[in-house]
């Protein structure tokens, strides 16, 4: 049975004599509502896990390779990602197979959760945060989410209507990363003593934590768990400067990008920020700074309008007449940009290897044909391998499988010990096969 508890609670501790306290998430027991539980290869280098999407679909018949396997030819909206080629698993006809209730939503919300909507929100976390959940805090940044299109929108979510906003100016993201907190490998700086107070304030305050957690209720319970874990993601990061950075010989402090981006008649620079971002992203995981991160390019049902268009995009995927050339255009534009993120990650060198090598890419859209808003004959890229984890090189015919098994096999690879993913009708306890390396 639930206890009535005030909004204003704080638990409270002893940290070096003297008296601490920490403020409790707002639960649903403050509002007197009811609630229900929802599911919270042998490289020396760190395994990294990433999202690139992209909204409004592809054109699948200008898609999806003709042929399978490892002599597959790419087809003609991959072929900007040429180069890449030997690095990326290239996945079609999966299904996600939860209800298709709002389109553009339910895809990515299957496919990254392995649930349908439910009042709007998703039931669980994204696979992102699965994986920051288990290992991001071996890093000073549980996660880091970034975008293009100025948007605070994204798929990835800590829990229901727990949305992680991405970061969309670059200069902001630098700011962040390398700016006040950075330091290079074996640079050694001394550490306000004010942060060695702050440390272990949950160990302080963890009795009366305990107690209150018996005292909620089963939705209330997680919120709070979800509460803390963020104030031990600070101290984590607390902790990080009291340390010297992991000795990766690529990290180093990138030029800063500039202020802004200034929209040219009319039209965002997508390009130019994309660029700048995935130069920043690839020297954040090359310094170690994070190693989970969501790279939300546009977003679903976006209108950009990008170079040459003479409409919105979403626009365009429903009312271009024909084969939609310039439909075909966006996409490949798309991929261009995304080759250039993943050429980032490859330029990386780890050893005998690279940092594209040691990690894992899922790459996809909001829905496959963006006309129709279809779920089926789901467009999936993997690139890289998790220090190979998985296959790569490969086009693979998925023939109606369970797009969550993507989802699972992704989690083991990054050595998550996942049962299962997804729950109803996304639920799986099998990985995808052809993914074994």
């Amino acid at each position: 049975m639930k206890t009535r508890i005030h909004r204003r609670t704080l638990l409270k501790g002893l940290l070096g004599g003297a008296a601490i306290s920490i403020g409790l998430p707002p639960l649903e027991c403050f509002i007197n509502a009811n609630g229900t539980a929802y599911a919270g290869g042998g490289s020396s280098f760190p395994k990294r896990f990433g999202v690139f999407f992209w909204g409004n679909g592809v054109l699948p018949a200008r898609w999806n390779p003709t042929s399978e396997g490892a002599d597959y030819a790419l087809s003609p909206q991959l072929m900007p990602l040429s180069a890449l080629k030997s690095d990326l698993t290239v996945i079609s006809a999966s299904r996600v197979l939860t209800t298709n209730s709002s389109p553009h939503l339910s895809g990515p919300t299957g496919l990254f959760t392995g649930d349908a909507i439910v009042g709007g929100t998703v039931t669980r976390p994204s696979i992102d945060q699965v994986l920051a959940a288990e290992i991001g805090g071996e890093t000073r940044f549980r996660s880091l989410e970034i975008g293009v299109q100025r948007s605070e929108n994204s798929y990835s979510y800590s829990g229901p209507n727990q949305v992680n906003p991405p970061e969309t100016s670059p200069r902001a993201f630098f700011n962040r990363l390398f700016g006040e907190g950075f330091r290079m490998p074996g640079e050694m700086t001394t550490v306000d003593p004010r942060v060695r107070l702050r440390r272990s304030v949950l160990d302080a305050v963890g009795a009366q934590a305990s107690d209150l957690r018996n005292r909620l209720g089963a939705a209330d319970r997680i919120r709070l768990e979800q509460h803390l874990e963020g104030v031990r993601g600070l101290e984590r990061q607390i902790a990080r400067l009291e340390e010297n950075p992991p000795n990766l010989a690529a990290c180093r402090r990138p030029d800063a990008p500039p202020e802004a981006y200034a929209d040219l008649e009319g039209r965002p620079q997508m390009s130019a920020i994309s660029r700048a971002m995935s130069d920043l992203m690839a020297m954040a995981l090359a310094c170690d700074q994070s190693r989970v991160f969501f790279n939300m390019y546009s977003q679903s049902v976006n209108n950009t309008l990008f170079p040459g268009a003479p409409a919105g995009h979403h626009q365009l995927t429903h009312d271009e007449p024909g084969e939609q050339p310039m439909v075909d255009a966006i996409v490949r534009l798309i991929m261009s940009d995304l080759a250039y993120f993943l050429t980032a990650l490859r330029n990386v060198r780890e050893g005998d290897g690279n940092l594209l090598q040691h990690s894992i890419v899922l790459c996809t859209t909001d829905c496959s044909y963006g006309r129709s808003h279809s779920i089926d004959d789901y467009p999936l890229i993997i690139a890289g391998s998790g220090g190979g984890a998985l296959a790569t090189g490969r086009h693979i015919a998925a023939r109606g499988e369970n797009a969550c098994k993507v989802s699972l096999s992704i989690l083991r690879a990054m050595g998550v010990r996942a049962p299962e993913f997804g729950v109803g009708a996304g639920r799986t306890t099998d990985g995808l096969s052809a993914l074994s390396p």
